[in-house]
């Protein structure tokens, strides 16, 4: 059985995710959610061809397969072909010091690094491996974060961007939602 305790619960930049990923979302879509956590953005997705999850947390994992979502247990999207047209990605954005670093399963979905960038990094540098050539990542990122900093990432590993969603939080933090597509390659 699941630790419900161990799988990150929907807040408010869950909600902000699931608007703008639903704005993006077409029907013929192949969607892969990248850290499902709750399943909450999956199970609240438009109509598409295929929704697949993954997540590194078995309880999560688990949660995910009781509830019917079709998941795979794995880190960000390894061991996935190039085949998804759209990705959805909440990725772990507070900055955690080395000494601040808990040892459950629900650290994977907030531990974001020294800079709170390093899962940002991680995913960029992977997802082309499974983003079909005219697919899109949908992703929240938090001024915990750096949006320049963030932005840097998203160009060096081969994403053009756009700012597509945003919300103010009460404590003065504001997310943002981007839309990231391949760079155009010209062939000469």
């Amino acid at each position: 059985m699941p630790d419900k305790n161990q799988v990150y619960s929907p807040r408010e930049d869950t909600f902000l995710l699931l608007r703008a990923a639903n704005n993006e979302i077409l029907p013929a879509d192949t969607v892969l959610e990248v850290g499902i956590g709750s399943a909450y953005i999956i199970w609240n997705l438009s109509p598409c061809k295929l929704a697949l999850g993954t997540d590194i947390n078995p309880h999560a994992a688990l949660l995910a397969h009781t509830q019917g979502v079709n998941i795979i247990r794995t880190d960000f999207a390894d061991g996935l072909k190039k085949y998804f047209s759209l990705v959805i990605f909440n990725p772990p954005y507070l900055p955690t010091s080395p000494e601040e670093r808990g040892d459950d399963w629900l650290e994977f979905a907030l531990d974001g690094g020294p800079d709170g960038r390093e899962p940002v990094n991680a995913f960029c540098t992977r997802i082309l491996n499974v983003l079909n050539d005219s697919g899109r990542v949908v992703m929240l990122i938090s001024s915990l974060q750096d949006f320049s900093s963030c932005e840097e990432i998203f160009s060096k590993t081969g994403f053009n961007y756009t700012v597509v969603d945003t919300e103010k939080m009460e404590d003065g933090e504001e997310l943002r939602v981007y839309k990231l597509t391949r760079k155009n390659q010209m062939i000469f």
